[in-house]
């Protein structure tokens, strides 16, 4: 059955017939945090809303992560609105058997306002294609590619037998530092430290293929139990697809092995977080890569962008002005600011430069990579960040510098010059979600004026509510540090 996921195209024609051996179906949408938020359907269920859609409850955009409705009223789900439906459709080019549960038809949704039929505001997938419907009229395209880094835990041992308990369950009754890494050590693009686990190092990058969420690159990462994964180059919806769905194989496939994948941008202190780095590049209807520029200029102002594009430095320029606007998106948690830290080669100015992997955007040109392949890479978020979002705010960046004819704000860092350095001509990013929020929702952001106020607001509110219960947390470090001191 696994070819099916790559050679088959469904239809509203065909949906039938290929599924007749079949007597459910499972769908999803994506909410805020990048969740999959879904349920089976009955294949009866399925071919009667496969075209104009279902109720599905309102209020995974009306709670976070935790299943906590937020503390403020948001305008898509609330009290107020009883938190409606809203009309889930799915999406039949998202067609897909998942190999770990007997293969079962398994679909993404989008969410629509059963009002205006409009995408809805907060909606990951809507967003994207908002964003690129943009740059459909002027015949471009988007190819997009992700890489994410992770930490592995083993789920621990109870005390009493041999017998593993969750590792949610550990953390109620047990100090952090005391799960267990996968592997001990600091291992980057180790040969010899996949045999530990070798079976779960193949069955993820098996499964992942099975699963049309296809990895490119697969190796250890520099860290204890730390590995990372390239996933392979493609349209900019299908790529957000896979890389949300990537964390979904990962989490499913860990589980037959007691293994805990963590995607925080920052688990351990004193060691490298974990980043989701986004490449992005742009092209024509034939698939021309319409960022290289065929001659190099030789009056570039920065000799870094001597082979890039004019489109190519209005894109760049928009995402350097509105990157400090739409930093909640691309950093989207209370910890992802603890890796966005000087000295963990993570960015933290507004900067940039050819081959630069220490620069909040890493131009890749010529004469390191052939002319197609010339694209941005933008380090900035960590393997916490909605993959949807984070697309969704370069393209709308990108698109606001071509638009205005932007100009690159602040020169490339050279290669010996450090991010954050006296140097670094580029702002401080945000150092904490609170102030990154308040530049977010603040009135006449950038953000405001590429996605409007009704997604500003209800994110933004999101957000608050993530700070609002982090201001009321007591922390293990407080409390070592306060308890007999004071």
């Amino acid at each position: 059955m696994a070819p099916e996921n790559n050679t088959v195209e469904i239809t509203l024609e065909n949906a039938a017939e290929i599924l007749q051996k079949d007597n459910s179906v499972k769908l999803a949408g994506i909410d805020v945090d990048g969740q999959l938020r879904g349920k089976l359907v009955s294949k009866k269920k399925f071919l009667s809303i496969i075209k104009e859609g279902f109720g599905f409850c309102s209020v995974i955009f009306g709670w976070d992560m935790h299943d906590m409705t937020y503390i403020k009223e948001l305008k898509v789900s609330n009290k107020e609105n009883g938190y409606r439906d809203i009309i889930a459709i799915p999406d039949l080019k998202s067609f897909r058997r998942i190999p770990w549960e007997d293969n079962i038809p398994f679909f993404l949704v989008s969410f629509f306002d059963p009002d205006t039929k409009e995408p809805v505001s907060a909606c990951p997938r809507g967003l994207l294609k908002i964003q690129l419907e943009k740059y459909k009229t002027i015949n471009v395209g988007a190819m997009a590619g992700a890489e994410y880094e992770f930490y592995q835990f083993k789920a621990p041992s109870t005390s009493s037998s041999d017998q593993t308990s969750s590792t949610a369950h550990f953390l109620q009754h047990n100090p952090p530092h005391t799960l267990p890494a996968l592997t001990e050590g600091m291992f980057g693009y180790s040969l010899t430290r996949p045999v530990h686990n070798k079976d779960y190092f193949y069955d993820v990058f098996n499964t992942c293929e099975a699963f049309n969420c296809n990895i490119e690159g697969w190796h250890t990462e520099s860290g204890p139990g730390v590995y990372e994964a390239a996933l392979e180059f493609g349209e900019a919806t299908k790529m957000a697809d896979r890389a949300s769905l990537f964390k979904y194989v990962v989490k499913s496939v860990a589980t037959k092995y007691d293994i805990t994948p963590c995607f925080m941008a920052k688990p351990k202190q004193g060691l490298p977080g974990n980043s989701g780095h986004m490449h992005i590049s742009l092209v024509d209807r034939k698939g021309n890569n319409l960022l290289f520029r065929g001659e190099p200029d030789e009056n570039a102002r920065y000799p870094d962008i001597a082979r890039l594009s004019d489109l190519g430095r209005h894109f760049l320029a928009g995402i350097l002005e509105g990157l400090p606007d739409v930093m909640p998106l691309v950093a989207p948690t209370i910890n992802s600011y603890k890796r966005l830290v000087e000295n963990f080669w993570a960015p933290v100015t507004v900067s940039w430069g050819l081959e630069h992997r220490a620069a909040s955007i890493r131009l890749i040109a010529p004469p390191t990579c052939k002319p197609g392949a010339t694209r941005f890479e933008i380090r900035v978020p960590g393997a916490d960040a909605n993959p949807y979002y984070v697309m969704s705010a370069m393209l709308a960046l990108g698109w606001r510098g071509i638009e205005k004819k932007l100009e690159i704000p602040c020169p490339p860092l050279g290669k010996g010059e450090e991010v954050g350095g006296e140097t670094d001509m580029g702002i401080r990013l945000a150092k904490s979600l609170k102030e990154a929020n308040d530049r977010f929702t603040r009135i006449g952001s950038i953000a405001r004026e590429v996605f409007g106020d009704e997604f500003v607001d209800h994110f933004g509110g999101t957000r608050e509510h993530e700070i609002r219960l982090w201001e009321e947390a007591v922390t293990d470090w407080e409390m070592k540090r306060y308890i007999e001191t004071v």
